[in-house]
């Protein structure tokens, strides 16, 4: 177990190993391993056809940069802000999956993973290293590469559950002593705290959440200090959970599946999160392909969803990764989640977003979606619709039910505008009189 020291090198012998027309995984989130991410960029020019295979990265992003893009070319899973630009002018790619399969593409030889990089707590004295704030996509990764390669830093917090390589498993090791990236949360705007006071009103006590990152989710939360033994199933988490721990609201004892646990799959916030997580017994970190699979979240009862959207139209269809034809993010969680919170006892998916974008100049609920855009969640899976001007319940209803409750939430400056689409296009009988 201890040879493991006899396996460190540098970042730039780490970087060496990487050989042109290879594939690396490099794990994401607040967990890119920078060290050997910059040793390899210095080497560039001596690399030809790399694929460079990521989901989100919060680092420094100094390899998206057009002088690289035929030596080291990034393939995402999920499009971070850093590389939106390099994916809509061609020089990296976006490859489309949901979160729960992409450890599958990696498994089953679709996307063979020459080398993984990762990004690890020091080893215990069995020899294990924690995958820390990042499980979800990198341990699937790590456990099928032709090489594992392991930044290992004693800032990384140790996180329990499937949340383990052991030593043995790792071909080479980087010590690293730095801090991860920290994610502050940002002030709720009174819309999205208007949004979040009509999702709250639909959580019963006892319930188990999907919370996301962002001003709605927080909001959410906050709005939810009344309630009892709430529980948490979700790929990803914040400060907010954190909080919401220390003032007794999540306690996770009425979960039907884990119970007393935080199921997730990785973490992003502040420094005072990583603390928190560290050898906590509350929080279980599992792969994406388990914490993803909706067959495992319906077995949460009261299993509530909140995902957002970029638009929505008026049959209900979602995109939420795309702007007409420019990709913007990726798929992520959403209809994992949307999925299995559907089909939980009790449960229920919401899609909130606000109902205008560009002060106030574009309606996100539109009469069609934008040319080009994908759609994320489809029509036939969207359950709850939330704008700062109610909830619309669509399941079940006709087309003629959906664009009329979809544009009773809409901003009040654009609903004659899509009623009188949704009547030239016999959305909306234009007889029928709706209450």
């Amino acid at each position: 177990m201890n040879n493991w020291h006899q396996r460190r090198i540098s970042a730039e012998e780490a970087a060496s190993k990487v050989l042109s027309g290879q594939r690396v995984f490099l794990t994401g989130n607040c967990s890119t391993p920078q060290h050997f991410l910059q040793a390899l960029c210095e080497r560039y020019q001596e690399l030809k056809a790399v694929e460079l295979v990521q989901v989100l990265d919060l680092g420094a992003g100094n390899y998206i940069r057009p002088e690289m893009a035929d030596h080291i070319r990034v393939n995402s899973l999920f499009i971070s802000p850093k590389i939106r630009a390099a994916v809509n002018d061609g020089s990296a790619d976006f490859t489309p999956v949901f979160l729960h399969e992409i450890p599958l593409l990696f498994r089953s030889g679709r996307l063979v993973l020459d080398v993984a990089v990762i990004h690890v707590s020091p080893p215990d004295e069995h020899g294990y290293c924690s995958y820390g704030v990042e499980v979800g996509v990198t341990k699937g990764a790590a456990e099928s590469a032709g090489m594992v390669i392991a930044e290992v830093n004693p800032n990384m917090p140790r996180t329990l559950g499937d949340s383990f390589i052991h030593v043995n498993q790792i071909d080479y090791f980087i010590e690293v002593d730095y801090k991860l990236p920290t994610l502050q949360v940002e002030p709720t705007s009174p819309t999205q705290d208007k949004i979040a006071a009509y999702i709250a009103e639909y959580v019963p006590d006892a319930a188990t959440l999907q919370m996301g990152i962002g001003g709605i989710p927080d909001a959410v939360l906050r709005r939810l200090t009344n309630h009892k033994n709430l529980g948490i199933h979700t790929e990803l988490f914040s400060d907010g959970v954190m909080q919401m721990i220390e003032a007794g609201v999540i306690t996770n004892a009425a979960k039907t599946l884990h119970p007393g646990k935080v199921v997730a799959g990785f973490a992003l916030g502040t420094q005072e999160l990583y603390d928190f997580i560290h050898d906590n017994p509350v929080f279980e970190f599992r792969p994406t392909e388990y914490v993803n699979d909706p067959f495992i979240i319906s077995q949460n009862d009261r299993m509530v969803s909140i995902n957002s959207a970029l638009e929505l139209d008026l049959t209900g269809q979602v995109c939420a990764d795309s702007i007409g034809p420019k990709f913007y993010s990726g798929v992520g969680g959403q209809v994992d989640f949307v999925r299995g919170a559907s089909r939980s006892k009790g449960g229920m998916s919401f899609i909130a977003l606000p109902s205008t974008a560009k002060d106030d100049t574009i309606s996100r609920i539109s009469p069609q979606l934008k040319p080009g855009s994908g759609v994320t969640t489809s029509r036939n899976d969207v359950r709850f619709v939330a704008t700062e001007y109610g909830v619309a319940d669509l399941f079940g209803r006709s087309i003629s039910e959906r664009a009329q409750a979809l544009i009773n939430i809409a901003h009040p400056k654009f609903r004659d505008e899509l009623m009188a689409y949704a009547r030239a296009q016999n959305l909306i009988n234009r007889t029928h009189s709706f209450a």
